[in-house]
């Protein structure tokens, strides 16, 4: 029994680890989307290197501003579907603890998830201001919960090869 004891203890641990990742991230996140909101004017670009500006835009849709101009309604359906997500990334990672690579991938995507889905609720859209460019292209303006999430779908994938290969 004290062997059952210790094993479910150390999940646990683990368990409270990712988790802690996951809120650590999600500071970062909103500490970035608090300085970009405070410091720097929507629409305006502060160019910070040949190939990076800072550029403050709200994104009310989803991914490359999918569904922005869609009325509203999808404020809360993806602010739902992000509450759905990170509800299920919980559970998955709780059930996994001990699988590190899967759980770092659903610790980023459950930081990501969770930092827009408080953009949803406290600004109606998220705040977006990384402007990546080359010469006149530019990638849609992105945050820090993209890049965790867009880091974590990267791993998964990665992971999910790895272990069919075995």
């Amino acid at each position: 029994m004290a062997r059952s004891n210790r094993s479910s203890s150390n999940s646990n641990q683990t368990f409270l680890l990712w988790l802690g990742l996951s809120g650590l991230l999600l500071a970062i996140d909103q500490l970035s989307k608090i300085l970009a909101k405070g410091n720097l004017v929507e629409g305006v670009s502060n160019p910070v290197t040949s190939f990076l500006n800072w550029t403050l835009v709200y994104n009310p849709g989803a991914a490359f501003s999918f569904l922005a101009q869609a009325g509203g309604w999808q404020r809360w359906f993806f602010t739902g579907l992000g509450i759905a997500a990170a509800l299920l990334i919980v559970w998955l990672i709780r059930k996994n603890a001990q699988q590190t690579l899967f759980c770092l991938a659903m610790s980023l995507i459950l930081s990501g998830a969770v930092g827009n889905v408080i953009d949803r609720v406290m600004y109606g859209a998220v705040v977006d201001f990384i402007d990546v460019y080359y010469l006149h292209w530019h990638w849609p303006a992105f945050n820090i919960a993209d890049s965790a999430i867009t880091l974590g779908v990267i791993l998964l994938i990665f992971d999910e090869i790895k272990r069919v290969n075995k």
